[in-house]
């Protein structure tokens, strides 16, 4: 019996080691990759609100217009979220996210042929369209690839590319408007074409990078796959996952967790998408909004990254996910009192810091309680009403503008969103969600 004992821990202990090594080589693989087109992902999202600050002159756009036009963007994404996931599903993680990358990346550079409201709209309305199921898409295959204990960290990896693509994108973007005249090209123009064409590129890379699931990598050896596999395996036998999309729409979870990513959604889009022009108002040269703007988005990275460790390390998600959209609320109010730049630069850097770290955080929670079918149906449909967040937070921001001529009643509307979506958080104790994730 003692020699049967110490034959099954040598086996665990050796099952272990080859999960370890396939886990690294599937990060090694997979994490850069994906990590980069998350990159050019948010970059072409955000980066209108530098092209604003030419852009908005040329096409003769207000600010309650430009809000709308930066907005209608998730109006696609949202209509197109949930439908994308069940085709990534079906077709499988690899063609689908190549296919929403090429996408995605035409229609970002297509941006640059705006010439008025309605065309910014409609050209904006498709790259929606055109990326639908790209996060989502990520997020599913991330678990499929990847046991629970290393999840959080793993999200976090992929995740930092949001900061790390403003931290970046702000002092690039700047640049590129310098282009201004290149060719008879505008240079907010030149700035579409530039950061949209790139995910074409990596499209292709992801066709022949991902493989859908362990069994199909050639580049693991046979040993690792088992091993990898049987980390799978035990999850599901100790676990009442919902498997199925209608079993997912039928848990209140699913709609309390999209109502939590339309809050800190709407957060961090609507300070990302306005923050240039909320620098400029200070009176900054294009190109100095452009580093000014990084600032916020580098304190986040580093945040994003330890935080995901301590939420690793000590679990908790739940609780860290509240503090963070806290601290966000908390911190938008208190810097509306204030107008000189300084004070404003902390409000913002502490409400980013709390939004993007508690959107890695949260993304652990739905693969909780959910697999298969209904982790891709499911995640895509908690992001699809959480995108509608990206619509709201920007076009809100625009509005007050100009009803207040002031930026502060914007920040007032998101700090009180903010505060809400923490309350909804809390909730989640209520059903013991998250508590293992």
């Amino acid at each position: 019996m003692a020699l049967s004992s110490s034959n099954i821990a040598t086996g665990r202990a050796a099952d272990s080691t080859l999960e370890h090594s396939a886990v690294r080589k599937a990060a090694r693989r997979f994490i850069p990759l994906l990590a980069l087109a998350y990159f050019f992902n948010y970059l072409d999202r955000t980066s209108v609100g530098f092209a604003a600050l030419t852009m908005n002159r040329d096409l003769d756009l207000t600010a309650t217009q430009f809000g709308w036009g930066a907005g209608i963007m998730f109006a696609g994404y949202c209509l197109f979220e949930i439908p994308s996931n069940l085709a990534l599903y079906r077709f499988g993680a690899r063609r689908w996210l190549a296919r929403i990358m090429i996408t995605w990346g035409l229609f970002a550079a297509a941006t640059a042929l705006a010439v008025g409201p309605k065309s910014f709209y409609a050209i904006r309305l498709m790259l929606g369209i055109g990326e639908a199921g790209f996060f989502p898409g990520v997020i599913f295959f991330l678990a499929v690839w990847f046991p629970p204990a290393y999840r959080t960290r793993v999200l976090a990896w992929f995740t930092v590319s949001t900061p790390l693509s403003s931290l970046v994108g702000g002092p690039l973007s700047a640049g590129l408007l310098h282009m201004d005249g290149v060719l008879g090209l505008a240079g907010w123009r030149w700035m579409f074409v530039v950061q949209g064409l790139p995910a074409c590129v990596l499209g292709f890379l992801v066709l022949k990078m991902l493989d859908d699931k362990p069994a199909d990598a050639k580049w693991l050896s046979h040993d690792e796959r088992q091993a990898l596999q049987g980390a799978f395996d035990r999850e599901d036998t100790s676990s009442r996952k919902k498997k199925h999309f209608v079993a997912a729409l039928k848990d209140v979870r699913t709609y309390i967790l999209a109502m939590i990513s339309f809050g800190f959604t709407m957060g961090s889009y609507g300070i990302g998408i306005w923050l240039p022009q909320m620098l400029r108002a200070h009176g900054m040269s294009v190109a100095k909004t452009g580093w000014m703007s990084a600032v916020p988005y580098f304190f986040a990275t580093v945040a994003l990254l330890w935080w995901a460790k301590r939420v690793d390390s000590r679990g908790g998600p739940i609780a860290n996910l509240a503090a963070g959209l806290l601290i966000g609320a908390i911190a938008l109010g208190v810097s509306t009192y204030f107008h000189q730049l300084l004070p404003t630069m902390a409000g913002l850097t502490l409400a980013l810091i709390g939004t993007i770290a508690g959107r890695t955080i949260f993304y652990t929670l739905p693969t909780s309680f959910l697999s298969g079918q209904a982790a891709a149906g499911g995640l895509a449909f908690i992001n699809s009403f959480g995108a509608l967040g990206g619509f709201v937070g920007p076009y809100l921001i625009g509005y007050l503008k100009d009803g207040f001529g002031t930026f502060s009643a914007g920040m007032i509307g998101l700090s009180i969103a903010l505060g809400i979506t923490t309350l909804l958080t809390l909730s989640l104790h209520a059903f013991g969600s998250g508590e293992q994730a």
